[in-house]
Formats: structure tokens, sequence, C-alpha cells
């Protein structure tokens, strides 16, 4: 791997910033590295307030939609709350809909199936809505590129409100009104929320026009932090003191359906991580394996002994998921190596059989063991569907963009696409893509890089300062967890490799006279042979908690050593 040291900032900030928050200097360059330049950015930052949240009606169109949904309650009129079968939307979803039936009963959702109707607003949805008699359709996580579908739904006299956050087409669609704050003509303050958030804002808006604060709201924000983990947004902004908050209801007054699922875990406090790792597979395995209506079906339970039946549902779910996934990725890995791929800027795999619900995955997992932009593709009925992941700071979506012409539809993100195309036009992508790749990735982007914060000294590390890091959470995207690199590093003779097939290593180091520390490094067990016999070695690594047998200490999280 390649290490990166983030450039220092100026001394004199760093020496007015510890004076002004009576840290050391670490701390301050580490907060100015955040963008915490004063005391007031400080309070902020350790701080998160709900008073920081921005009114909801800055956000272009949230008068229409109010006012639509107004009109349908007034007129008793059935409402339908649409979404995306993943985590972001189904959480939206459950979010949308119980806030609405608080106060009003004609709300149903839906929920499209990934296999039948594929990603986004589905004319098998819109027919569903006009058999049932629903005149009003909100979408989440989806339909800002639903032009025709949403055109479609008009002609049946159903209109749409559309909250979403990924990038808009040419062309908005004619909806009531299209809630996403990267659309161009939108100066909404913010633009990072994920469609949760997006959907929350609808709430809170209506929430006002009812005579509601924000402390009313407090017991969705479980919804919006697990949303904003799982769809790796920036944690920055509106989005931290969202998960903030959010995290302090998983923590302290969790649903139902969260309950059943923490209490299968031995842990006292959940954070980000936990969610994203924990959570967050478990609801995305019912949209991957089954059906993501049984992810809202968990999410809005009211009563604790039906939710732990759903969530033992889904627990099957996510260790078919699991198993899935594996088997998927070894069958690509070793397609890569029959056809002689291992030198390409790019991964493009087929395979007709594959699991669509896991094809995000295992691009992921390809991405991890060639590091380059990678599309998986499987058979999804007369088309090929794909899941694309990228590298970091390579936009996977604009190169996709560049291959339009091979293409049927696309959309997404920076590091995360979805894209359809007919059988006859695979082989033209996989060509272009690889050429496109090609021409504009910076080449040092195809090795992986660890940004490392700061070089520090084993002896830096204090209770203290460990107390003041652990506030710098919620991490993220924006705001990750602070990355040390240490030198002159020595083995006690007490590390060793761990586990049943020792791939993992437990080391005990110190640095001259320095206390010793105990570091874990999953899946480094091969790099033992660095630091054996005593041998002088640098490490990059996080710090967080280790306890055993009732006592916890600092340990060092290993991300790579080098001689």
């Amino acid at each position: 791997m390649h290490w990166t040291l983030k450039p220092k900032p100026e001394p004199q900030k760093i020496t007015a910033l510890a004076k002004d928050l009576q840290v050391d200097e670490i701390l301050a360059t580490l907060l100015l590295q955040r963008g915490v330049e004063s005391f007031e950015d400080a309070k902020k930052f350790f701080r998160p307030s709900l008073k920081d949240l921005h009114d909801p009606f800055l956000m272009k169109d949230m008068d229409k939609a109010v006012v639509r949904i107004e009109q349908a309650i007034a007129n008793e009129e059935n409402i339908l709350v649409f979404g995306d079968y993943d985590v972001d939307g189904t959480s939206s979803v459950a979010l949308m809909s119980s806030y609405l039936l608080s106060y009003y009963a004609n709300v149903a959702t839906y929920i499209p199936d990934r296999y039948e109707e594929g990603y986004g607003v589905s004319y098998k949805g819109i027919d569903y809505a006009a058999d049932n008699n629903f005149s009003l359709i909100i979408a989440l996580d989806c339909g800002i590129k639903a032009v025709d579908k949403v055109a479609y739904a008009k002609e049946k006299n159903i209109d749409f409100i559309i909250c979403d956050h990924h990038r808009p087409g040419e062309t908005i669609p004619d909806a009531v009104a299209v809630l996403d704050p990267k659309r161009e003509d939108c100066s909404y303050p913010y633009d990072e929320l994920c469609a949760c958030g997006v959907g929350f804002k609808l709430v809170q808006a209506l929430a006002g026009r009812h005579g509601q604060t924000i402390d009313d709201l407090l017991l969705y924000l479980d919804l919006v932090a697990t949303a904003i983990g799982a769809d790796i947004v920036p944690m920055t902004g509106e989005n931290r003191v969202l998960t903030y908050f959010g995290l302090k209801v998983i923590n302290s007054n969790p649903r139902p359906g969260f309950q059943a699922i923490i209490e299968q875990l031995k842990k006292d406090k959940l954070e980000v991580s936990d969610v994203v790792f924990i959570i967050a597979p478990r609801i995305n395995a019912a949209g991957r394996m089954k059906h993501g209506q049984h992810a809202v079906n968990l999410m809005t339970e009211t009563d604790p002994e039906q939710a732990k039946k759903y969530a033992e549902e889904i627990e099957t779910y996510n260790l078919d998921r699991r198993d899935t996934d594996k088997q998927i990725t070894e069958e690509a890995l070793e397609l890569i190596k029959t056809n002689g791929e291992e030198e390409r800027f790019t991964t493009v795999v087929y395979q007709e059989s594959w699991h669509k619900g896991v094809i995000g995955i295992v691009a992921s997992r390809l991405t991890e063991t060639y590091y380059r932009p990678t599309l998986v593709f499987t058979k999804s009925g007369d088309k090929l569907a794909a899941s694309a992941r990228s590298v970091k700071h390579f936009d996977v979506y604009n190169a996709i963009e560049a291959c339009e012409d091979c293409i049927e539809q696309f959309g997404g993100h920076k590091y995360a696409a979805g894209l359809t195309l007919l059988p006859e036009q695979f082989e033209a992508f996989k060509t272009k893509f690889e050429e496109v790749v090609k021409a504009t990735i910076d080449k040092k982007l195809l090795t992986p890089e660890i940004a490392v914060d700061l070089e520090i000294n084993l002896n830096d590390i204090t209770p203290k300062f460990f107390r003041v890091l652990k506030q710098f959470a919620p991490f993220g995207p924006g705001n990750m967890t602070p990355v040390f690199m240490t030198q002159n590093l020595q083995d006690t003779g007490w590390s060793k490799q761990v586990g049943e097939d020792k791939s993992h290593l437990r080391m005990v180091v110190k640095q001259g006279n320095s206390a010793s520390f105990t570091g874990i490094g999953f899946g480094m067990g091969e790099q033992y042979e660095l630091i054996k016999d005593k041998k002088p070695f640098k490490a990059v690594y996080s710090l967080d908690e280790n306890t055993w047998n009732g006592n916890t200490s600092i340990q060092l999280r290993l991300r790579d050593l080098k001689g």
C-alpha cells in the first residue's frame, strides 16, 4: 500500500487553536485538517446541535411537496410511499410511511422487486397504484431520472413527489415536486444528504405545519443515521448532526426491529461502524435475497415479539447472502485469471447465473483484490444488469456516462453505480469502458492508498488524548477515523500470528523507552516476518479500545506495516 501523509496546517494556526481549545498540538492539527479552525467551529464539531439543521423550505419544491400532501390528506386520497430496495430506500419508506400514518390512515408502501422490476420507479408499481386508487406517489431514493415513468403516471392521474439524492439527468421529471439537493437549480445549503435525509427534511417541513418541533421527530433519527452510515455519504454538516442524534436513539431507545437485531450482539454501545457492518447488511439482505418489503416490515413493526420474528427471518437471508457472495466472488476471481485479465485497468465480469442481489458486494470484493474500477454483470430478464464500484478519487459514474452509446440506462454516484444493457452491447461496452478508464485514470490511483493524518510517537497516546479523540465521532467520509504513523517500533517478543489459520497478527510493541502497546492487524498474519527478531519497523494504524476480562485498554488497529 502507498502511504500518503496529509499536509500539515500552518504552525501558527496549530499553536493558536491548541491554545484556544486547551488541547495539545496533535489534536489541534487533526481538527484543522477537518476544517475546524476556531473555538466556534470546535463547539459545533464536538457538540452537534439540532439547531444547526437547515430550514427544510430552503430546498427547491419543498413548499409544493407540503401543499400537495396536505391536499391529499384533506381530500382523503390514498398515498403510496415508494422506495428503492436497499438500506437508504427501505429506511426512507419506513420513515415517511410511519410518520404519515401517525396522523393519516390512507397510506401504503411499495418496494419494487429487484428481479422482476429492477431499480427505481417501475411501470408495475405505477399500475399497482392505478389499480388500487392511489392518486399520489411519494418516491424515495429513486425517481430523479424517471421522466417517462412520471409522464406515464400522469396519464393515469397519479401525481409524483420525488425525494432523491442521485445526480439528475438533463431533464427533470414533470412531478409535482422534485426534492433533490443535487439539482443545479436548488440552493439548499447542504447537498450531501442521503435519500432518507431528504425524506426527513420533508417530514420536518410537514411537522412544522402541525406545530411539532424537531424534538418530536427524534424517534425517526435511528432510521436516518442507519441510512447515512449505509450509503457512505459524507459525515459532515447535517449528516453529522443527524447521525450523532440518531446513534443516541439507537443506543437508548431503538425501534423494536433494531432492538431485535441489537439483542443478537454482545455490545453495549453501537458506533457508526456497527450500523454499517451489522445493522445495514441485515436490512439490505432482505432486498438482496427475498424482497425489500421485509426490511420495511422490520423497521416499522411496533410489537417486540413480531419484530423478533422478522429479525430472525432477516438473519436467515443474511446468512444466505454471505454464502452466495462468497461463492460468486470465488467464481469471478477464477474467471479473471482464466481470461488472463489481471493486467487490465478495469474489471468487467459476467455470468448469467450470478445472483443479482449480491453483485454489488462482489464488485466491492473484486475492487479490494485488484484495486481498479469494477463492474459485475448478471442476466436480468432479457437484459444484463451490473453493479459498479470504484477506487478512491476516480469517478466511475463519469466513466460509465462516457460509454452511454453502449448502455440502456444507468445511475448512481462517484464511487458506486448501476446500469443495464442489451446482451449484444456487452463486448462493446467492456472494450469502451477499458479505453475510457485507461485514458482518464491517474495510474497512481490503481495502488491502494492509506491517507495518514499525522506521524506521532507512542508516548503521545495517553488516556486523555484518546478520550478527546473518541469525541471526534461519528466517523465517515469527510471525518474519517484519524490514522497515525509511528516509526522505529520494535516487537517486545510477545507478537504472534493468531486465528485458526494464523491469518491475523497480534503484536505487542514499544518505541524506545515507551510503554508497550498491543496491536491487532486482521488479515495481516503474513507481515509477522517483517517484525520478528526485534527488527525495527514502522506502522500505520488507528486507535480503538479492547476489553478483555473486564479490563479496557487502548489498542492499535493496524492498517499496514513496513520494514
